[in-house]
């Protein structure tokens, strides 16, 4: 597989692609300051050299990166937290509060992972994740802010998709970079009239579709000019139309959930319905690439979306 490298998005932005499954799926930031840099999003451990390959590109000394930020605590997100920490002796960790405590011991964090994917594949994925020391870990609530000189960097706590999660405003370019409480986005269904399309992400475990539709609101009542995804890369114009677009996925993945009858073939039921959902939107959005590449670039969404959504019907109240 060919990965591009380090390129600059925005200024002093500096798109990375972590090697995660397939090119053009997830993705890391580089983020300068006047005198000191930081990074956004770790992926897994196998992410780390690509990392620091980026910095030698982009002639950031090591002892420059004063803060690796992390939206949320999922391995595509921050499974290479220690390892990355380890070879940038002045960086300190920045996490939701909610999640801190997972990347110091990340044991839970591992066990869930593991229930998700199993353990062969998980190892395969990610590798086994290396604690944090607590000592190199800054809690960001709701309303924190970096300041890097020439750019601040201010953090809003941004739950539905998990409870540990924030997003951040880069105040220099009005970006934002979402993890994934702003859906998927993926550059293989962009060509479209109406601009890139967008999915929204339910997996496991805490999804929650009134906190979603309200963390989608607050980021657009921020006004950003441009998006930096997790998954994957810059989006810019249009954002209130792809913010209703996700508020109508959100109810739609509720609908489905609903619908599917009780039982052993419930996940399979969800999952045929999300299929139906996702290709309905492509129709809808006029993207141009064909149902089954569509459906291979969601593959591995639509079954994360499918276990979150069971996982959510399991802990609705009984009628």
């Amino acid at each position: 597989m060919t990965f591009e490298p380090a390129r600059e998005i925005a200024p002093g932005v500096f798109l990375v692609d972590t090697g995660y499954m397939r090119p053009h799926l997830a993705a890391c930031y580089i983020v300068r300051g006047r005198d000191t840099a930081a990074i956004v999003e770790t992926g897994s451990y196998q992410t780390v050299p690509r990392l620091l390959a980026a910095l030698d590109q982009l002639g950031i000394a090591r002892g420059a990166v004063s803060h690796v930020i992390v939206t949320h605590v999922h391995l595509d997100h921050a499974g290479g937290a220690g390892a990355l920490l380890r070879e940038l002796p002045d960086a300190m960790l920045v996490a939701h509060p909610r999640g801190a405590r997972h990347l110091v011991d990340p044991s839970k964090l591992w066990a869930g992972t593991i229930g998700v994917y199993g353990e062969e594949a998980t190892l395969a994925m990610y590798g086994e994740p290396i604690p944090v020391p607590a000592a190199r870990v800054v809690e960001a609530p709701d309303g924190h802010w970096l300041d890097l000189g020439a750019r601040r960097l201010r953090f809003i706590d941004a739950p539905g998709h998990a409870k540990h999660h924030f997003v951040v405003l880069d105040e220099a370019t009005r970006g934002l970079f979402t993890g994934d409480s702003f859906g998927l986005s993926y550059r293989e269904t962009d060509g479209g009239p109406k601009g890139p399309f967008f999915f929204i992400s339910t997996t496991p475990v805490q999804f929650d579709p009134a906190a979603l539709h309200a963390t989608i609101d607050r980021m657009l009542a921020e006004r950003p000019e441009r998006l930096y995804l997790t998954h994957y890369g810059l989006v810019e114009g249009n954002l209130e139309a792809h913010g209703a677009a996700l508020h109508r996925g959100v109810d739609d993945h509720v609908r489905v959930a609903r619908a599917a009858p009780p039982g052993p073939g419930r996940h399979q039921a969800i999952k045929a319905g999300l299929k139906a959902q996702l290709l309905a939107e492509r129709a809808r959005h006029g993207v141009p690439a064909a149902p089954a590449l569509v459906l291979e670039v969601f593959e591995n969404d639509l079954e994360l979306n499918a276990q979150g959504l069971g996982v959510w019907l399991d802990a609705q109240p009984r009628a």
